[in-house]
């Protein structure tokens, strides 16, 4: 609740040049334009600070060419997203009814509105929940007997983090080498099984995942599933992770410790968290100059953190305490992104090497993992696919190897 002297002055929509960064989409039918406000834009055109309510405004406008209305389906955006009015009371004035009256009514204009009757163009904001970093918008327009839908894919500003975009171009040209099915399976089996400290003299967490996919494929696969980059290691984010250790602080972005492959730390870092920093599914990729059907490989790891422990292998005397079983993480991701209607193909693909529970391998902080040995290779696309037409790689299979991890027990 704001206090003081009341004054609610929002400028002109007209003079906020947001839609500068907007992205339009059309069809034979409809044409979807779609913004997200900066930090800067939103200040102005709603004088309050959506930020910090861990909100964000989203400018949508729709032309309808159709010969039938639309409606704009706001829970495709976000399932959580913010009424007009819900967002005018969590910043309204104490005593102040007249700034307070003012707030709402403004809110409400702004609003997008349903329907969309043929031959007109409407257009209006929706309040979601904030993300940094990587956002896709779902724009899902709903009429009689058809569905129209919309892709958008922005990165927002806030956050110091590598996307897949800002790697496409790693390797020059002449380095990039098209393979065939059978040299891929090939080449990723005669790949280090592990991570390793920056010497290279120690071997970390197994390379247990392989991506196949250009970011316009892998960015709304890993963003629909909730998925965040993790910032780089530096003086802000270091202090963010500690006010949520502390205090419990929503971050979702917390950094991972570089670990290295090809002579350098991971290309980008990503987690799903849940509402602690102290658990989360998190990964690290690497672009290789591999590509396969016309895609990007990317070799990775992929674990789960279950707590935080004291180390004296790491400069801060803590770090994540990973679940040994680091199939269970690697399983889990092949189900998630399964779910995120963009997997074309999976398999499996030897070269991380057997370990068992009873005699497990270790980290670079000594937590020690087992696994069956093999690298799960996830195959994506942009368009959506049904579950029931993902194919699969027949390459090695993880069942073979379940009785030596004493899992059928």
């Amino acid at each position: 609740m704001l206090q003081g002297c009341a004054s609610f002055n929002p400028k002109p929509i007209d003079s906020v040049p947001f839609k500068e960064h907007a992205q339009t989409r059309k069809d034979s039918v409809m044409r979807v334009t779609c913004a997200i406000l900066t930090y800067e834009d939103s200040q102005a055109i709603f004088d309050i600070d959506l930020e910090h309510r861990w909100m964000q405004a989203v400018w949508i406008e729709v032309e309808n060419n159709d010969d039938r209305p639309y409606w704009l389906l706001s829970t495709m955006m976000d399932p959580n997203y913010f009424a007009p009015d819900e967002v005018a009371y969590s910043s309204r004035f104490f005593m102040s009814e007249k700034a307070n009256e003012k707030m709402v009514k403004y809110f409400r204009k702004l609003n997008f509105k349903n329907p969309i009757f043929p031959g007109t163009v409407r257009s209006g904001f929706i309040f979601v929940n904030q993300d940094e970093g990587d956002k896709e918008i779902n724009v899902e327009l709903l009429a009689h007997e058809r569905m129209e839908e919309f892709d958008f894919f922005f990165s927002v500003p806030g956050l110091r983090a590598h996307t897949f975009f800002d790697l496409e171009k790693h390797y020059p040209a002449e380095q990039i080498r098209e393979v065939e099915e059978e040299i891929l399976r090939l080449t990723l089996q005669k790949m280090p099984c592990c991570t390793t400290n920056k010497d290279g003299t120690i071997n970390g967490d197994p390379l247990n995942l392989v991506l196949i996919g250009n970011p316009r494929d892998l960015f709304p696969a890993f963003v629909r599933r909730g998925w965040h980059p993790a910032e780089e290691t530096y003086s802000g984010s270091i202090w963010k992770t500690i006010k949520s250790f502390l205090f419990g602080n929503r971050y979702r972005y917390s950094p991972v410790s570089p670990l290295y492959l090809f002579d350098r730390k991971q290309d980008i870092a990503l987690q799903k968290a849940r509402g602690t920093i102290h658990q989360r599914n998190h990964l690290r990729l690497w672009i290789t100059p591999l590509k396969f059907k016309g895609k990007h490989v990317w070799v990775g790891q992929v674990s789960r953190d279950i707590g935080i422990r004291f180390t004296t292998k790491s400069s801060d005397l803590v770090t994540h305490k990973i679940d040994p079983d680091v199939d269970e993480a690697r399983n889990g991701l092949a189900e998630d992104l399964l779910f995120s209607q963009g997997l074309v193909k999976v398999g499996y693909v030897k070269g991380v090497g057997l370990s068992t529970s009873d005699n497990p391998q270790k980290n670079l902080t000594d937590d020690t993992y087992f696994t069956d040995g093999l690298r799960l290779v996830l195959m994506l696309d942009r368009r959506s696919i049904p579950i029931r037409e993902v194919q699969f790689f027949h390459w090695d299979n993880p069942l073979s190897n379940a009785r030596a991890l004493d899992l059928t027990k």
